[in-house]
């Protein structure tokens, strides 16, 4: 059951957040279900469940719920952003970032819900095929996963001047992110949890000088709200990870 689990997870985390191009979300959001983005984005989809069920016909019910589903899914979300836009104002990309939460959590609760089809809830020993999966969804949890998270979340108090190209390298506070998250994973992993109290204060050391400068209340906020969820995060990804294994 784990290991099912697991590999659908897997691709559902690979095909929404890592083989989805932007144009593929713009033309979603424009077009909904009459949107080829979306077709191909649920035809990602059905392929990465059908290696997840290695191809087994036994599985086409569970391989069906998700494909279509998720296909379901996304096309009522793009259509509620659509009303949003139009109709909330200000509230619009609160009401985003509300609609990528319920997209999400339902997406994962149908997959629970697949898996329960072919187990009863029996337990199982989690074997290294299994561990090996279970690192690499925390590896793109802690990566490229938290950083869409992270972003969606302080993206309404973001001030105007924090995506200033001429003063940092492109993508670089991405990279940061990415970085502190896979050395805290370690750091659990090894029972070095000190060490995150290190890496904390060096971040607040080189943060401190930039922050000086600017003399910017907001700015000060906002870094202190991403970098205390991206920490957050990898501490809850690692915690996770440590109980399965």
């Amino acid at each position: 059951m784990t290991l099912l689990f697991l590999k659908l997870l897997l691709a559902h985390l690979v095909a929404d957040f890592v083989i989805q191009p932007l144009k593929w979300i713009k033309d979603k959001e424009q077009k909904a279900f009459a949107s080829t983005g979306l077709i191909y984005h649920a035809g990602v989809h059905a392929l990465l469940y059908a290696i997840a069920f290695s191809f087994n016909p036994q599985y086409w019910l569970g391989f069906t719920i998700l494909v279509v589903t998720h296909y379901l899914i996304d096309g009522f979300k793009c259509i509620a952003g659509r009303y949003a836009d139009n109709y909330s104002g200000p509230d619009s990309l609160m009401n985003r970032r509300t609609f990528f939460v319920i997209d999400q959590i339902l997406h994962l609760a149908i997959i629970a819900f697949v898996v329960s089809l072919y187990f009863s809830g029996i337990s199982e020993w989690v074997i290294p095929q299994e561990k090996i999966l279970a690192l690499a969804i925390a590896v793109l949890l802690l990566t490229r996963v938290s950083s869409i998270i992270i972003k969606v979340v302080i993206s309404r108090w973001a001030p105007l001047n924090v995506y200033d190209g001429d003063h940092s390298l492109a993508n670089a506070g991405s990279f940061i992110g990415m970085l502190e998250r896979l050395f805290i994973f370690v750091f659990i992993l090894s029972g070095n949890w000190h060490g995150i109290g290190f890496l904390l204060a060096a971040k607040s050391v080189f943060r401190f000088g930039d922050l000086k400068e600017a003399h910017d209340r907001k700015l000060t906020e906002y870094i202190l709200i991403g970098t205390l969820i991206s920490f957050g995060l990898a501490i809850t990804v690692g915690l996770a990870y440590l109980h399965l294994i």
